[in-house]
């Protein structure tokens, strides 16, 4: 083997090494993952306090958007990009401004203050089951 062959084959090692620690490195950020298609866990539990952040290590843009029928009273509301209702965030990501958009490399994070259960949806994804629930427990 040829001096160039060799360095380019140890390269070839270390980037495919490094690019992997790099991804570890990416997926160990957030509480829930944004999956190309999911929530990973769809199910999370916290107590009372607790701050959840979603991170997006996917090539495709999300959204966190709490459905407003699925909250517990009193719950305070929850979206990316900070609407203060299911019907404005979807109009939002519907109107081609992608509004709420969690794109690849970042995060939401909301707190959640009331006990019970959060069912909360993907908008450009919810035809493909992205849904996720969050359990906040006394």
């Amino acid at each position: 083997m040829n001096r160039r062959g060799f360095l380019a084959g140890v390269g070839a090692a270390a980037t495919a090494t490094l690019s992997g620690c790099a991804v570890l490195q990416t997926d160990a950020q957030g509480d829930v993952q944004m999956r190309a298609t999911s929530f990973d866990p769809a199910k999370y539990t916290v107590e009372v306090g607790d701050e959840v952040m979603w991170y997006n290590p996917s090539t495709r843009s999300h959204t966190v958007t709490a459905y407003e029928n699925a909250i517990p009273d009193g719950a305070e509301y929850f979206a990316s990009g900070g609407y203060d209702s299911e019907e404005a965030a979807r109009e939002a990501w519907s109107d081609g401004g992608f509004g709420g958009a969690v794109t690849s490399g970042e995060s939401y994070s909301h707190t959640f203050e009331v006990a019970g259960t959060y069912n909360y949806v993907c908008i450009p994804h919810e035809q493909g089951g992205m849904v996720g629930r969050v359990v906040v427990e006394e």
